[in-house]
């Protein structure tokens, strides 16, 4: 495979000017040695013909990658990838387009200081079909929350390896990718006696509010072993919910916690979107969204939504209108939801729409609690589903995390306030590795109906209990049916429905 073949559309690479000199106290020891890598590779947002690369270095270098459809990189495309640099925290991304759909591909990659080359990195990845094929994907949210970071003695993030296990073609994180704002003690007492015992860095001993504290979150997660084996073998589709942040924030929002020097909330998520972008693969979207598309083939479509950036804020939610998605999202969702021609569209929302998650005596998600017709931000949700049942969008899928917790839900318009919509289901899972909750109350409005849950005895169960969920997407590429698995902590099956496409 030469270089034509496998990238007819080349790498496209950003970043500043390598600057080659340290500074004088660690000169002598870095020219010495050679770049390494911190946190192991990454890929992202693939696709039948692109795909993001992600690598952190330990100092200033250049990125290097290598392409093959070969394991022992013969006949590999080469490409000079960006340069790493402390204005992105030494992380960077090579985006890679023109590849070759349907197929198994590794990558490789190295870091050089124009002196010396470090050890390579490598990992995997499998880019879309254009035919209908077999696919799976498995997705889930909430990582290291509620005061549950890396244990070692109990083997760190072990859900990552019952994933791994099932060595699906994607991961879709659905938000709270870290808990910025749930800073880690070295040990904490469990209720039957034993002590949970925390890997602990600086950056993880508070909140964060600086940029280099956002920074150090992402650094955190990605210090576990099994997350670093699984990210090189399966490329991830991020979305962020609300501790990247601060817990059930929204814009505009002023702080009053004495734990935060800084009390404007617009100033802290500019910050943790910063970390966010350098420390994904996510791919460049027009105006640094984070809601985007991203295409699996005939049989899949992802339509990753931000159900932060644009909401309002906290409060009854009962006025006639409210939002979430905001005007602009809402109408991009609607216009790719009817141009899509996949047969299954998953919409990956960050909050489920008929749970009630309260923020003390306000409402931070969807749901309201009255049992009726539309309001506050379900009329959004209601405009979205009428629009999806007028203009017959079929086979919509909705999968979510959040609430800490696995459920599904069959959204019934027979047993809705609202019943201007096609029936649909829901699946919630989560979390991945923090405190488990629930369960939370369902509201009528648009008809929900419980098919199964999975709670915890007691809030902020720890992992060590298990109660850890997350949930796998089957598609069968003949009969383009598509199963949903929800799976506990170490990969075995609790629930299982499978769905008949409508034509």
């Amino acid at each position: 495979m030469d270089r034509r073949t496998l990238l007819r559309g080349g790498l496209i690479a950003g970043g500043a000017t390598l600057g080659l000199v340290p500074g004088p106290s660690g000169a002598a020891s870095l020219l010495r040695s050679r770049p390494g890598f911190t946190n192991g590779v990454q890929s992202g947002d693939v696709t039948a013909n692109e795909a993001v690369i992600w690598a952190r270095a330990d100092r200033p270098a250049r990125m290097l990658v290598e392409v093959s459809r070969r394991p022992d990189f013969r006949h590999a495309a080469r490409f000079r990838g960006p340069a790493v640099t402390p204005a992105t925290d030494l992380t960077g991304k090579a985006f890679l387009r023109g590849l070759p759909a349907g197929t198994e591909l590794h990558y490789r990659v190295t870091l050089t200081d124009d002196r010396t080359t470090s050890a390579p990195a490598v990992g995997r990845l499998r880019t879309a079909p254009r035919s209908r094929q077999d696919i799976s994907f498995v997705w889930s949210g909430d990582l290291a929350g509620q005061g549950w970071g890396i244990n070692p003695e109990l083997g760190g993030f072990r859900i990552f390896k019952a994933m791994n296990d099932l060595d699906p073609h994607f991961f879709l994180c659905s938000g709270d990718l870290v808990y910025a704002d749930n800073p880690l003690a070295e040990t904490v007492a469990l209720p039957d006696g034993r002590t949970w015992r925390n890997l602990v860095i600086p950056e993880k001993t508070k909140v964060a509010e600086t940029l280099a504290e956002y920074r150090g979150q992402f650094r955190y997660n990605l210090l576990d072993a099994n997350l670093q084996a699984f990210n090189a073998r399966t490329p991830v589709i991020n979305q962020w919910d609300d501790h990247e942040v601060v817990n059930n924030w929204y814009p505009g929002e002023i702080l009053d916690l004495p734990q935060y020097s800084e009390k404007n909330v617009d100033v802290l998520a500019a910050r943790a979107r910063q970390a966010m972008f350098e420390y994904t693969p996510i791919s460049r979207t027009p105006q640094g969204r984070i809601y985007r598309r991203v295409s699996y083939g005939p049989l899949l479509d992802v339509f990753v939504l931000d159900m932060r950036t644009f909401k309002d804020a906290n409060n009854a939610n009962d006025s006639a209108r409210g939002q979430l998605l905001g005007a602009a999202q809402l109408a991009w969702l609607k216009d790719e939801l009817r141009r899509s021609r996949a047969t299954w569209k998953v919409i990956a929302a960050d909050l489920p729409i008929g749970l009630i998650v309260p923020d003390g005596t306000a409402f931070e998600g969807i749901a309201q609690g009255d049992d009726g017709a539309p309001l506050g931000r379900e009329a959004e949700i209601a405009d979205l589903l009428s629009y999806v049942r007028r203009h017959r969008v079929h086979n919509t899928v909705w999968l979510t995390a959040d609430v800490h917790y696995t459920a599904a839900h069959y959204y019934d318009p027979a047993k809705a306030a609202f019943k201007d919509f096609t029936p649909f289901w829901e699946f919630v899972s989560g979390p991945l590795n923090a405190g488990a909750f629930g369960p939370n109350s369902l509201e009528s409005t648009f008809g929900p109906q419980l098919k199964f849950q999975a709670v915890p005895p007691r809030a902020n169960t720890s992992p060590a209990e298990g109660y850890q969920f997350f949930g796998q997407v089957e598609i069968d590429g003949r009969s383009s049916a598509l199963t949903v698995n929800l799976r506990d902590l170490d990969g075995t099956t609790l629930y299982t429905q499978t769905l008949t496409p409508r034509r």
